[in-house]
């Protein structure tokens, strides 16, 4: 019992080192809206991947539209001006964008894949494609946010907030103890999303128990997963449009020519990838 522990709590880890879901953020130039992330504590480091905070420096002339790629990820995230407005956002399989207003303060907290129903035990897949509200997802951790936090505390001190609260909860959670499940990720990762989900992830799950466990855990299925990791791995190459062209860099994560790769880009991102990497 105790090696099949430290088995799961080692594949679990692996998912921090081979996976960095990341967003679009603003430039660090821009004089009016501010972006960060901060990285969590270590008790809470395979479950959390970052705390960010979006904000605005001063009154924009217009409403920003906030663009959300696919990540993989599940999160929380609420208006620090107002925490009783706070929301959850489950996996989203293409890009989402929204309108926030001309002065906002959000923060959020960004879920490593499979670590939100962990933690709360909700179904990953009743909140996929979505933004709900809070309250009705976890009222607990709602009211918490709205009675603990305040709209003049500094990120520092929420993040420090969240960090003592999260470490609470995970102590009286277990893992998932499918060993199985943490296989097919780590495969998956490790491909950088790139194989066939039906042949390579042999970990002894039939095809049906493998749909099921990554509804539940992830919020899709495994193949459509994988796709959402192999596009963070082209994010995370960061690669310019001069390079893109050079290196070819979607025939190594298995697209058959330019116009596929840039169709399933767009999907995630909104944009093209020149429009993107601008």
């Amino acid at each position: 019992m105790y090696n099949n522990t430290k088995k799961v709590v080692s594949k679990l880890r692996t998912i921090r080192e081979y996976y960095r879901p990341i967003q679009p953020t603003v430039s660090e130039n821009d004089e009016k809206i501010n972006y960060h992330e901060a990285i969590p504590v270590k008790e809470i480091e395979d479950l959390v991947y970052c705390f960010w905070q979006l904000k605005t420096k001063q009154p924009l002339e217009e409403d920003y539209m906030y663009r959300v790629v696919s990540d993989g990820c599940i999160d929380i995230f609420f208006n620090n001006k107002q925490p009783t407005e706070s929301f959850v956002m489950g996996f989203c399989q293409k890009y989402t964008q929204f309108v926030i207003g001309k002065e906002f303060d959000y923060v959020g907290i960004r879920f490593l894949p499979s670590a939100f129903p962990q933690l709360f035990g909700t179904n990953a897949k009743s909140l996929s494609n979505q933004s709900q509200e809070l309250n009705k997802i976890l009222p607990d951790f709602s009211d918490w946010i709205n009675s603990v936090l305040k709209p003049s505390d500094s990120f520092e001190r929420i993040t420090k907030s969240l960090n003592e609260k999260l470490i609470g909860l995970s102590k009286n959670q277990a893992l998932p103890h499918d060993h199985r499940f943490l296989e097919a990720l780590h495969l998956i990762f490790q491909k950088k999303g790139y194989l066939d989900t039906e042949k390579d992830l042999n970990t002894g799950l039939s095809p049906r128990q493998l749909r099921r466990i990554f509804n539940f855990y992830i919020g899709t299925t495994a193949k459509k997963f994988s796709n959402v990791v192999r596009f963070q791995h082209i994010l995370n190459a960061k690669p310019s449009k001069q390079n893109l062209k050079k290196n070819k860099l979607y025939f190594d994560v298995g697209f058959f020519d330019q116009a596929h790769f840039i169709k399933n880009f767009k999907t995630f991102y909104g944009v093209t990838p020149s429009e993107a990497l601008r």
